[in-house]
């Protein structure tokens, strides 16, 4: 997602998955458009620049291999609070579970 607008709608009308590391906001914009991610990863949360990028290329190759499942579906995904001490290994499960958990959940 590129413009604030589109975060706002996110997070005005949105479902919610959350585990220990993530919170993924979902809405459903028609199938007709690809699925977009939106990523909040705070320095707050996690301190040293080394570490948000990690992360942010972990939730970036999460999402292009489930870009599919989630057609038309626009994401937001926020960082919990000690997150930059997971392995990848977790991290990439826990967003498998979010992808599946909000694919099913908000109707096509």
């Amino acid at each position: 997602m590129l413009s604030a607008e589109d975060y706002k709608k996110v997070f005005a009308q949105s479902v919610r998955s959350t585990d220990r590391y993530f919170t993924v906001l979902a809405r459903h914009e028609g199938q007709q458009h690809p699925a977009r991610l939106g990523l909040a990863v705070a320095k707050k949360h996690v301190r040293r620049a080394v570490d948000r990028n990690r992360i942010k290329r972990l939730l970036r190759e999460s999402f292009r291999h489930h870009q599919q499942q989630l057609q038309g579906l626009d994401l937001v995904v926020l960082v919990k609070p000690g997150i930059h001490k997971a392995d990848n290994a977790a991290l990439f499960r826990s967003l498998e579970k979010h992808w599946k958990r909000l694919s099913k959940e908000i109707p096509s």
